[in-house]
């Protein structure tokens, strides 16, 4: 236990002198009556109440010292703590665009993408990951960290329509880069998925991607759609939404170029068990050692020394107005 305020403690050192006044003053408060001999009073059984007459003053003393300890404020302290492990800083950028809702996956695309990459997540117990997504812009989900609760939780809340609807890849990849950035890993990689081709943001995704070679990071490019076509969602006139075939169209040049520029690689996710075998394949990537900064907060924790001094207080008083009541 920790206290925010641990001078306070030295107050305890009051209980002292008030032990002491209070054992002289039960030394001078009784009556006294000279007499020859008190061998007529010593077969007289010892009251249980006078047996408990200190009880009041130890009760009262205790609640003092419980009110003490909450002044110094016990705390459950969270610190900074730095371990030394194998991983590297990856940034998986989602893309969240109303087209991720084709259902050519199970029970789509954006659904599927969910689950992979939860479970891609759940297996990188060494490495710092941060969540990007994008559709019209980009936007951090989760900055980087090794709290894997923290990125799951993330992940399954995550809903569709957060953004803007269109698809800007190269908004998705500086936004990458910028969470990268504060990563210590010698490896670095974003692992983009998209179903589409980029048509809007205000970064070119070849552009983006001649920055991330720059920095030394990779960048493993997913094509996500079956071939052919799919039924895509569209809403009709009344409101609703209804799933209609139309072709399957992703900028595969675009995505396998990002890729051989910043030294990743592309890969083309036709279904959930391609899908998944492709996220096995970059779980592959390259390790190195990393400096690891845990954070943990630190919580008020005198709730309980609280509640105990009022207990002492309310038995004290209810035994003095009572049982151990005293008449003048």
């Amino acid at each position: 236990m920790h206290f925010a305020h641990p001078k306070f403690l030295w107050t305890l050192l009051i209980l002292i002198p008030l032990i002491v006044w209070y054992v002289m003053k039960q030394r001078n408060m009784h009556a006294t009556m000279s007499i020859s001999s008190s061998a007529a009073f010593a077969r007289i059984p010892r009251s249980w109440k006078q047996s408990l007459r200190h009880l009041l003053f130890i009760l009262r003393m205790a609640a003092l010292a419980c009110l003490i300890v909450v002044m110094a404020r016990p705390q459950l302290r969270d610190s900074w703590r730095t371990t030394s492990t194998e991983g590297t800083d990856i940034v998986l950028a989602l893309d969240v665009s109303s087209s991720m809702l084709a259902r050519d996956f199970d029970p789509d695309r954006f659904e599927a993408a969910k689950q992979v990459a939860a479970k891609f997540i759940s297996g990188r117990e060494s490495d710092n990951i941060g969540i990007v997504v994008f559709a019209g812009e980009s936007l951090t989900g989760v900055p980087m960290t090794v709290d894997r609760s923290q990125l799951l939780q993330y992940l399954q809340n995550l809903n569709m329509n957060v953004l803007e609807d269109g698809t800007a890849i190269g908004d998705g990849i500086a936004t990458s880069l910028n969470r990268l950035k504060e990563g210590k890993a010698k490896s670095k990689s974003i692992i983009l998925l998209t179903d589409g081709s980029n048509n809007t943001g205000v970064v070119a995704p070849v552009t983006a991607s001649e920055v991330a070679k720059e920095l030394g990071v990779k960048i493993y490019t997913i094509g996500i759609g079956t071939n052919g076509s799919a039924p895509y969602p569209t809403r009709t006139l009344t409101g609703r939404i209804e799933f209609t075939p139309q072709p399957v169209v992703i900028d595969e040049a675009t995505l396998r170029t990002i890729a051989e520029i910043t030294g990743g690689k592309y890969f083309r996710a036709t279904g959930n068990k391609v899908l998944e075998e492709v996220f096995a394949e970059i779980d592959a990537l390259e390790k190195t050692q990393m400096d690891v900064r845990h954070f943990s907060h630190t919580e008020d924790d005198y709730m309980f020394w609280a509640w105990l001094a009022f207990a002492f207080v309310a038995i004290e008083l209810l035994l003095r107005y009572t049982v151990l009541r005293s008449i003048p």
